[in-house]
């Protein structure tokens, strides 16, 4: 049996690895298998292209940057994901696609046809089985991330560019409803845990 593919979404500090780790021993718990793995990254490639990607030092054009997460995706889902389904494990991943309509698409205002045509090729008709799109506040997530030691690229980003990531990623919640479940993350870390748990209720059964 195919295994199931969970992707997390959300701007810094929204919560995302903290609540990715819990549902990974939730499913562990419930006797599943499961591999845990980002973007950009999850492979040798794919982490090298994520240093690039995040050094502060790096001035590149925002269609470079998609490429660039788009190369790192085909690898992952090549050497990582794909492989995983298909031995019926559970994967969890700290972001994906829908990272990509935000960021470059929302952030840095690439085309959203030139990103449809970019994930048609590296992925086909291939997508989430469910999507939690942890939805928190600006200023609580830079509250949250505040004591970050060095910020990478994106973190440097100023509020305006967090707030178009924002409005893009509610867009793409509303464009694809079945997929992708939108999850207060101002709520208390209870309320967002039985919140994760009901939003993968459908594919638990």
């Amino acid at each position: 049996m195919r295994g199931k593919f969970i992707t997390l979404e959300g701007i810094d500090g929204a919560g995302k690895t903290t609540h990715l780790r819990w549902l990974e021993h939730f499913l562990k718990e419930r006797g599943e298998t499961v591999t845990v793995t980002r973007e950009p990254g999850g492979t040798p490639l794919g982490e090298a292209l994520r240093g690039i990607l995040l050094d502060d030092r790096q001035v590149m054009h925002a269609e470079t940057e998609a490429l660039l997460m788009f190369a790192a995706r085909r690898e992952h889902l090549d050497k990582v994901i794909l492989p995983a389904l298909s031995r019926g494990t559970w994967v969890i991943s700290d972001r994906f696609t829908d990272a990509s309509f935000a960021y470059q698409g929302g952030g840095r205002g690439l085309s959203l046809q030139k990103l449809n045509e970019l994930e048609c090729w590296v992925q086909g008709e291939f997508q989430p089985d469910v999507t939690l799109y942890l939805d928190v506040s600006i200023a609580s997530g830079r509250q949250r991330t505040s004591n970050i030691k060095q910020a990478d690229r994106f973190e440097k980003e100023q509020d305006e560019f967090f707030r178009r990531v924002r409005e893009a990623y509610l867009e793409r919640a509303k464009k694809f409803p079945e997929r992708i479940r939108v999850i207060d993350a101002n709520q208390s870390l209870e309320d967002v845990r039985r919140s994760v748990e009901k939003s993968i209720a459908t594919i638990c059964a």
